[in-house]
């Protein structure tokens, strides 16, 4: 439950309700979105997306307190877009995700790489790294042998620029209005990487047909990257036991599988 004085301090008098979705941690209130957390990222955030043009897509900025903090009493907030969730049932839901990815990728293009990267250690984070071979990926055994045969898979993306790493269940939709792309989780790589973790995402989870990279022009390189920086997340929150044994040995079927899908 949101505290009343979070409220306050963000100057909204109206009643907070939960909102679906993401870590269920979410609530909105007065055309606000608050979260609990938030930190530099919020503050980056909050900083850089003033200067963005946003082109083909809609942004949910940071908002201060009334007296111009970020946070108040660990919690942080946005503005409030209105949309769903497309149905990922269907390609074209896809195809709009990468649309909308896309317009956020070239708005953000002249960013600076944010020093907060530096900082974060969690298991996307340290996932991430590994996926890219700037630490040792280590995998559980159930997913090493998909692993070595999507490593035989890379090739270079391209340029690295700020990215939204998690876009698959981060894009709104609304009739008549430019998608909307929220809960930024910046990375410093190429774009086509951040593409690859939505076909991923779309094949393991989502049922999309194998033909979905060809279909939405992201190339086999891109998502057998994105598929390991999925599998080395499933193999550190297994680790650190977010990740049970059953739902394990599920995500690695899940992978198996769409690591046949294109073709490895």
């Amino acid at each position: 439950m949101i505290p009343p004085a979070v409220l306050r301090a963000f100057g909204v008098a109206a009643p907070a309700r939960p909102l679906d979705g993401g870590q269920g941690t979410s609530w909105t209130a007065g055309g606000l979105v608050f979260k609990p957390g938030g930190g530099r990222l919020h503050e980056w955030l909050g900083r850089v997306l003033p200067g963005v043009a946003a082109d083909g897509f809609r942004p949910a900025p940071p908002v201060r307190t009334r007296d111009g903090a970020w946070e108040h009493g660990g919690w942080s907030a946005t503005r409030w877009v209105p949309g769903r969730a497309p149905d990922t049932a269907s390609v074209s839901a896809w195809v709009e995700i990468i649309r909308a990815g896309r317009a956020f990728h070239r708005a953000v293009a002249h960013l600076d790489r944010p020093d907060l990267l530096d900082a974060r250690q969690d298991a996307w984070a340290i996932a991430d790294r590994a996926a890219w071979q700037e630490r040792d990926l280590a995998l559980h055994p159930q997913l090493a042998p998909v692993a070595r045969r999507l490593l035989a898979a890379l090739e270079p993306l391209g340029p690295a620029q700020v990215v939204h790493g998690d876009l698959t269940g981060n894009v709104l939709v609304a009739a008549g209005l430019a998608p909307a792309v929220i809960d930024i989780s910046p990375y410093w790589r190429p774009p086509a990487y951040a593409e690859g973790v939505v076909v991923a995402d779309a094949l393991c989870w989502h049922g999309a047909p194998p033909s979905l990279p060809e279909t939405v022009q992201v190339p086999v390189a891109a998502v057998a990257r994105g598929l390991l920086f999925r599998m080395a997340t499933t193999s550190e929150r297994h680790a650190a036991g977010a990740v049970t044994e059953a739902a394990l040995r599920d995500e690695a079927r899940r992978y198996a599988r769409a690591a046949a899908a294109i073709g490895r």
